[in-house]
C-alpha cells in the first residue's frame, strides 16, 4: 500500500471515530436522554410509593426546615444540601406524597442533565444505555424520590466528570464542573473531595489550571457553609471531621465489601452487618460489574479515547473507597456515585460486546446480553419491591406508635428519647432527645427536668427496660415497641 494510500485510510479512520463519537445531532439528539430521564422518574412514582413515608435520616435533614415538628439533632457527618433541596415542598406542607412527587420529577431531571453534559464524548445511545442501567437500579429507584444526598451526589459527579472531559474542547462546559462539584459539595463535603481528587490530578498533570480552578471554585461554593458551620458548631474543621468519624464508628483501614454484598438483598442499612450474603442472582451484577468496567476501558484504548473512559472509572474508584476499605458498615446507596459514573463506560462495553466495527449487531452476542440484562431487570425490581415493602411497613409502624402517643396526651411541644425517637418524634410533632450514642444531645437530668415542663415520654424495645429515672412511669405496648410516659402526661392520658 502507498504511503499516501496508508495516510488517507488513517485519516478516514479517524473522521469515522470522531462522527461515531461526537455526532450527537445524528443520534438522535437528546430525545433518547429524555426519554430515560422521563421512564425514571415514571417509575419512581410507580414502583416507590409516595405514601411511603419518610425514613430516619429523611426525618432529620425534612425537620430542619419543615412544619410537621421542631428541628431534629443534626449530627457532625451532615450537610444542609437536602433540607434546602426540600425546602421548597417541606417549609409549607407535611403532605409525603407531595414530598415524593416533587423529588422524582427533579431527580429525574437531574439525570437528564448530567448525561446530557456527556453529549460529544460517547454516541447518545451509549449515554442512553449507561443512564437507564444506573436508572434502573433499585437502590437508584429507591433513593430517588427520598430526601436524601447519595443519588444526588452521583448526578453531580456524573455531571461534573463530563464537563471536565468537554472543557479541553469547549471552556463554557467549565461552568458544568463548578455545578457539579458545587452539588456533590453541597450534599456531602467529604464524598465530594473523593470523587474530584482524580480530576485534580488530571488538571495538574495535563496543566489545565482553569480546570483545577473551576473543582476548588464548586467545593468551596458548594462545602463553604459547613465548614463554616464546623467553626461555629465543632470548635473546627478538624474538630468536625473527628467527630464525624466517631460517629461512623471511627474511619480507618477495615473492610466493608462483604457487608455491601450483603445490602445488596434491599437493607438500607447493615449495621451490624451480619447474616448470610443474599442470593447469588442478587449480588451477580456486582461481580460483572468490574469486568464490564475493564472491558469498556480496553475498547476506549484501542479507539485512542483513553481519558473519556479512564477518568470516570478513575473517580468511580475513588468514590468507592471509603465505603468499601474505610468504614464497618454499609448501606447501598453509600456507593451510588460509582454505579453513575460506572454506567457509560459499562454501556460502551455492552455496545462493543453486542456490535461489529461497521455497527451491525452479532446475533448471538446481542441475544444473551438481551437475556442478562432482561434477568437483571427482573432480580432489581424484586429487590426493589421487598425493600419498599419492608420500608412502608416499618415507616407505617412509626406513625402508630406517633398516634398513640397523641393519644396518651403527649402532643407538641413534647419530647420523646429512646429507641427511634429521632424518627418517631417526627411523627409526633416532638422534639428527640438523647443522652448517650452518637445523636447525644442531652442529659438525663434535662431529659427528667424537661418532664415537669412538657409531655415526655421513653421509647424501647418491647419487654426492654427504660432508664433508671423512667422506671416508674406509666408503660403500654404499641406497634413493635413499649412507651414509657412521664406520670405528668399519663394522668391526662386513659388509666
Amino acid at each position: 500500500m502507498a504511503h499516501g494510500d496508508s495516510a488517507l485510510l488513517v485519516g478516514r479512520r479517524r473522521r469515522t471515530s470522531s462522527l461515531a463519537f461526537g455526532a450527537s445531532r445524528r443520534d438522535g439528539g437528546a430525545r433518547p436522554i429524555a426519554a430515560v430521564a422521563a421512564a425514571f422518574t415514571l417509575a419512581q412514582l410507580v414502583l416507590v410509593r409516595p405514601g411511603m413515608g419518610l425514613g430516619w435520616d429523611e426525618t432529620v435533614y425534612v425537620s430542619q426546615v419543615g412544619v410537621q415538628a421542631p428541628a431534629a439533632f443534626f449530627s457532625a457527618p451532615r450537610a444542609r444540601g437536602v433540607s434546602l433541596l426540600v425546602a421548597p415542598i417541606a417549609s409549607w406542607s407535611t403532605s409525603t406524597e407531595l414530598l415524593r412527587v416533587y423529588l422524582a420529577v427533579l431527580s429525574g431531571l437531574g439525570l437528564y442533565l448530567a448525561l446530557r453534559a456527556w453529549r460529544g464524548l460517547f454516541p447518545v445511545r451509549v449515554l442512553a444505555v449507561g443512564g437507564a442501567l444506573f436508572a434502573s437500579l433499585w437502590i437508584t429507584l429507591f433513593y430517588g424520590p427520598q430526601a436524601m444526598p447519595n443519588y444526588w451526589v452521583a448526578v453531580g459527579a456524573l455531571g461534573a466528570v463530563g464537563c471536565f472531559l468537554r472543557a479541553r474542547q469547549n471552556p463554557r462546559a467549565l461552568w458544568g464542573v463548578v455545578a457539579g462539584a458545587a452539588l456533590m459539595a453541597w450534599m456531602r463535603p467529604t464524598d465530594a473531595v473523593w470523587v474530584t481528587l482524580p480530576l485534580l490530578v488530571a488538571a495538574a498533570v495535563g496543566r489545565r489550571p482553569r480546570s483545577a480552578l473551576a473543582l476548588v471554585a464548586g467545593l468551596v461554593a458548594g462545602g463553604a457553609q459547613w465548614v463554616i458551620e464546623a467553626y461555629v458548631s465543632y470548635g473546627g474543621l478538624a474538630e468536625r471531621l473527628h467527630e464525624g468519624s466517631r460517629i461512623q464508628g471511627g474511619l480507618g483501614p477495615q473492610l466493608a465489601v462483604d457487608d455491601q454484598l450483603r445490602s445488596l438483598g434491599g437493607r438500607s442499612l447493615c449495621r451490624p452487618c451480619t447474616g448470610p450474603l443474599p442470593d447469588p442472582a442478587v449480588m451477580a451484577w456486582w461481580a460483572v460489574l468490574p469486568l464490564l468496567a475493564a472491558v469498556g476501558l480496553a475498547v476506549a484504548v484501542r479507539a485512542g479515547r483513553t481519558r473519556g473512559s479512564l477518568v470516570p472509572l478513575s473517580c468511580a474508584a475513588t468514590a468507592a473507597v471509603p465505603y468499601l476499605f474505610l468504614i464497618g458498615y454499609a448501606a447501598p446507596r453509600f456507593l451510588l456515585p460509582a454505579y453513575a459514573l460506572l454506567a457509560i463506560p459499562v454501556a460502551d462495553a455492552l455496545f462493543h460486546l453486542a456490535t461489529t466495527p461497521s455497527g451491525r449487531w452479532r446475533p448471538v452476542a446481542a441475544a444473551l446480553l438481551g437475556i442478562g440484562l432482561t434477568g437483571h431487570l427482573a432480580v432489581q425490581y424484586a429487590v426493589l419491591e421487598r425493600a419498599v415493602h419492608r420500608t412502608t411497613r416499618d415507616h407505617r409502624d412509626w406513625a402508630r406508635t406517633a398516634t398513640e402517643l397523641n393519644r396518651l396526651g403527649v402532643r407538641p411541644p413534647c419530647l420523646l428519647t429512646g429507641h427511634l425517637s429521632i424518627p418517631v418524634a417526627y411523627y409526633a410533632g416532638c422534639t428527640s432527645a438523647a443522652a448517650f450514642g452518637p445523636n447525644t444531645n442531652s442529659t438525663e437530668s434535662g431529659i427528667v427536668g424537661a418532664s415537669r415542663r412538657m409531655p415526655v415520654a421513653v421509647l424501647t424495645r418491647p419487654g426492654g427496660s427504660p432508664p433508671a429515672y423512667a422506671r416508674d412511669w406509666h408503660t403500654l405496648p404499641a406497634a413493635g415497641m413499649d412507651i414509657h410516659v412521664a406520670p405528668k402526661v399519663s394522668g391526662h392520658g386513659p388509666a
